[in-house]
């Protein structure tokens, strides 16, 4: 199973949970399930991320392609699903134009195209006003779950050392 990061993984975990810090065996856990091929993110976030210009961006900069994949001609038809499922009238359209600009959109994709579980702290809302990602993915047979999620089913531990 392979896992897709939104942004605010990334975010929370620096402003939080896994300070780099106090908690740097988070993010050499990551790097290690990206270098087995279990967990990556998507272009979009990178820039997001780099928009930040603090720890976080550095981290981010220093990973490549091989962590941050752009988009490739495999990913259009998924593009085009979702945008079509975000204009299908369940949302308002400035709703849908909003999504339509952001990263979320393209992490769906990403995911609904390479059959990629999407990991992000958003959860399901009813609202018409905006599409947050659990939404989208749940609509299109894409999985979601929370970064808790992920380290439990991967076994994620960080323990300290003796």
């Amino acid at each position: 199973m392979a896992y897709l990061l939104d942004s605010n993984i990334f975010i929370q975990a620096k402003n939080l949970h896994y300070g780099f810090d106090f908690c740097p065996a988070f993010w050499d856990w990551i790097l290690q399930q990206n270098d087995s091929g279990n967990v990556f993110s998507i272009q979009k976030v990178h820039d997001e991320l780099m928009a930040g210009a603090d720890q976080l961006a550095q981290w981010a900069g220093a990973r490549g392609p091989e962590f941050f994949l752009a988009p490739d001609d495999s990913i259009v038809p998924s593009l085009a699903t979702v945008s079509a499922w975000a204009g299908s009238g369940d949302y308002n359209p400035a709703a849908a134009s909003q999504f339509l600009q952001v990263a979320d959109y393209y992490l769906v994709a990403h995911a609904h195209a390479k059959q990629f579980v999407v990991v992000t702290h958003e959860t399901p809302a009813s609202s018409p006003k905006r599409i947050k990602i659990p939404n989208a993915c749940l609509a299109l047979s894409v999985e979601v779950v929370t970064p808790y999620q992920m380290l439990r089913a991967e076994r994620a531990r960080f323990v300290l050392g003796p």
